[in-house]
Parts: C-alpha cells; sequence; structure tokens
C-alpha cells in the first residue's frame, strides 16, 4: 500500500500468528518500532478491571534474561526513548531510536513478549504505583471522575463502562496469579502486531524477526464476550457536588465506532462546533453569552460504538441550565440547518492539517499505522482516512448530526459546587431505559 509517491507498507504474516507492517524510509536517521497487543480493558471481566493496564507497567520488569532495570539502560544506552499506553481496545509500546541500533530493540521486545518475570514483590509494587495514578488522575481530579461515572452511566452493560485503569478495589485485590493467567493468555505473537517505521532495511527485518519471535508459540487468544447493549431510550441524569469553585456540565452522547463510515462526518462535526476559538460552541458560549471559560469534546476511537463527550466549565455565578439551553440550540441548529460549503471546507482544511501533523514523523506513522491495524483491523486504511475526510458532504454532517444528537440517548452529569452540608452525591429520579 503506497504512501504519498515513494513510501510503501508492506504486511508480513509468520507462522506462529504475528503481524508485521514495514514502511521502510530512507530518508530519515531515525527508526520506529511500536508493538501494539489486541487487548484493553475491553476484553477484562467484572471484577479483574485495569490488569491491562497493570502490564503497562509490569512489562518494564525483570525478564528471564535480563534484570529489572536492564531494559530501560539498554534502551538508553542506544540513544533510544521508549513509552507505552492502554486504552479499551489495545495496549502498545514504542521505541524511537537511532536506526543504526535497530538490532538492540527486536532481542529486547522479543524477550519480554514470552519471559516477563510475575512475582509478588514485582505486582505488589506495580499495583501501588497504579493505585497513586488512580487517586491523582480520577478520585483527586472532578473531570476525570466525571468522565468514568459518564461511561460508567452509558454503558451498563458493556466493559467500556469501567475504567481503563480499573476499579481501586480491583487493583488493590489482583494476585501474581491473575497477571500470569492474563500475560500467558494476551502476551502471544499472534495477539501482537509489529510496526516499523524509518530506515531500515526490510530484508534484515525479516530475519532478524523470525530469529527472535520465531520460536515464540501462539496462544489461544479468546474472543470478546459478545454483548449486544439496549439501546438507551431515556437521558440519564446524575447530580455530583464536587469541591469546585463553579459549576461545571459534562454530556455523552452515544456515537458510531472508528471504523464506522459515519466517523469522519462526525470529526468534522466536532471540529466545526468545539475545536478552537472559532468554532460555533466556543463563541457562543465564551465569547457571546460568557456563560462559561471552557467547552471542549471529543469522539471515542473505538473499536466498538463509544461516546461523543462534551465537557463545559462555567463561569462564577453561572448556571448549568443556561448553558445547557445554549449547547442544545447550537445542536438543533446542526441537525436542522445546512452548513455552509465556507464552514465546512475550513473544518476540511484544519481536520486535513491535524491528519497529516500526526504523520509528519517515523513515530507518528508507525502510531497511526498501528492504531488503524488494531482498532478497524486494517492499518493501511490510515492512507484512506484524508479522502474519506474529503467525500463529507453537508448533506453527510446533518444526517449525521441527526443521528448522534438526540437527547434521549445521551447522559448528562452536572457537577455542583460542594455545599457546606452536602456529602457524595445524588442520583436525579426519572425514566431510564
Amino acid at each position: 500500500m503506497p504512501f504519498g509517491t515513494a513510501l510503501r507498507l508492506h504486511r508480513y504474516r509468520f507462522g506462529n500468528g504475528l503481524t508485521l507492517l514495514a514502511l521502510a524510509d530512507p530518508s530519515t536517521p531515525l527508526l520506529s518500532y511500536h508493538t501494539w497487543y489486541g487487548v484493553g480493558s475491553r476484553h477484562e471481566k467484572k471484577g479483574k478491571t485495569g490488569l491491562a493496564h497493570l502490564f503497562e507497567h509490569l512489562m518494564f520488569n525483570e525478564t528471564k534474561n535480563l534484570k529489572k532495570g536492564e531494559f530501560d539502560r539498554r534502551i538508553e544506552a542506544a540513544g533510544a526513548e521508549t513509552n507505552a499506553s492502554t486504552w479499551t481496545d489495545w495496549t502498545h509500546y514504542q521505541t524511537e531510536l537511532p536506526a543504526t541500533e535497530f538490532g538492540v530493540i527486536v532481542p529486547l521486545e522479543a524477550d519480554r513478549m514470552q519471559n516477563l518475570v510475575l512475582r509478588d514483590p514485582q505486582v505488589r509494587s506495580e499495583k501501588v504505583v497504579v493505585a497513586n495514578e488512580r487517586l491523582l488522575r480520577v478520585d483527586d481530579d472532578v473531570e476525570g471522575e466525571v468522565s468514568e461515572r459518564m461511561y460508567q452511566l452509558a454503558f451498563r452493560s458493556h466493559p467500556y463502562g469501567h475504567p481503563t485503569i480499573g476499579w481501586m478495589k480491583d487493583i488493590k485485590a489482583f494476585t501474581t496469579a491473575d497477571c500470569r493467567k492474563f500475560y500467558k493468555t494476551y502476551y502471544a505473537p499472534n495477539n501482537a502486531t509489529i510496526v516499523i517505521v524509518g530506515n531500515f532495511d526490510e530484508a534484515r527485518a525479516l530475519r532478524l524477526v523470525q530469529k527472535h519471535y520465531g520460536g515464540i508459540r501462539a496462544a489461544k487468544i479468546p474472543a470478546p464476550a459478545a454483548i449486544t447493549q439496549a439501546p438507551q431510550r431515556a437521558e440519564r441524569k446524575l447530580v455530583m457536588r464536587r469541591s469546585t469553585p463553579t459549576e461545571k456540565l459534562a454530556l455523552g452522547y452515544h456515537a458510531p465506532a472508528f471504523g464506522d463510515a459515519d466517523y469522519p462526518a462526525l470529526s468534522l462535526i466536532n471540529e466545526l462546533l468545539f475545536n478552537g476559538r472559532s468554532a460555533r460552541l466556543y463563541q457562543r458560549l465564551v465569547q457571546k453569552e460568557q456563560l462559561a471559560t471552557d467547552v471542549h469534546a471529543g469522539i471515542a476511537p473505538f473499536a466498538e460504538a463509544g461516546l461523543f463527550d462534551i465537557w463545559v466549565s462555567l463561569r462564577p455565578g453561572r448556571r448549568v441550565k443556561e448553558a445547557l439551553r445554549s449547547l442544545d440550540a447550537e445542536l438543533k441548529r446542526i441537525c436542522e440547518q445546512r452548513v455552509s460549503e465556507k464552514d465546512l471546507e475550513r473544518v476540511k482544511s484544519r481536520s486535513e492539517l491535524g491528519f497529516l501533523l500526526a504523520l509528519e514523523t517515523a513515530g507518528g506513522k508507525a502510531e497511526q499505522v498501528g492504531f488503524y491495524e488494531v482498532v478497524i483491523g486494517d492499518g493501511a486504511r490510515v492512507f484512506s482516512r484524508l479522502d474519506e475526510f474529503r467525500a463529507v458532504t453537508a448533506d453527510d454532517v446533518m444526517r449525521v448530526a441527526r443521528r448522534v444528537f438526540n437527547r434521549k440517548r445521551r447522559t448528562r452529569i452536572d457537577v455542583l459546587p460542594r455545599a457546606p452540608s452536602a456529602n457524595g452525591q445524588k442520583l436525579k429520579a426519572g425514566a431510564e431505559s
């Protein structure tokens, strides 16, 4: 599959199920080596939430061949940088290094795919780290906590309803046996995709990958449970009182999956309404009516249907109901009035620029190719995404807006300053479905 006029993405599948996506670019002195595992919080069961994220930490520990800290020391000695991340559908390990050090990273990654040491001291230590991370990012952060509750309310029977970092009680209850079972199940070549982008010889890469990964056995990967969530038929509302100086509003609308044909149009809607100072909601809520100090939104890029979530921070003295009235009016407007060709072309140009900037570096290309591979099963589709954006029409925008912005299918959280006698949170009574 071509990239631009000079670069081509090649796909290889090894006998044990390992996938390799290779994009050679001799114009750069760098190399990106990314490993994507097809496991995230969506694959976890009730009572065991957060295991995928815990492994993002555990994977930098001791292996049968390397003492604790040796992985990082070898990476640093090679002039490389490494990082990792986990979300609902995947776990991702990335290394950016000089092209001359290619031979360093392949055996290191192959080693920790099959030889990770999991003992009580290592597991206990990383559990403490993750618990503290949860306290910082969720329990002691209003927006983090609200986002967690939003997904819990919107996805009652789907694993997207539990947080990737895990519930605290689950984090504390993990055992070393839980970790060994998870590792044996999901950290296997047939659940992994390696993406290599940069200055490397493709034939040599194939030989190195075969040498170091070829002997690793495939595992029996359980298919995610087929969960059918009943359609939401009424707004779900929660009022949370927290130590915040002003009121805040969060909304979550059920939205299409990342691979859905309507996702590009919804991305443009997000750009038009929320992104930047020229966006409609920023102009109305922040500039014109001076109701809010901040308004932003995002679309969950999930393998299955997620949420279009909106966050509004109000000015002192302003009320949620005022912001909601104006926000609803703008959502109604985009559902009923065709966006002008001028505005549509403007947001297409902004989206195109952002898309191309994400592919500017070797690391950016590797990340995008890998993401498309694990989320929609086709890493090469990243190269046709621009055409999908360009093909969106004003009629598409109106149709998709009507599909998504249905008040009966939204989840709403009002965040109010904690009154002196208030404690905790109150769930508003009302019909829910």
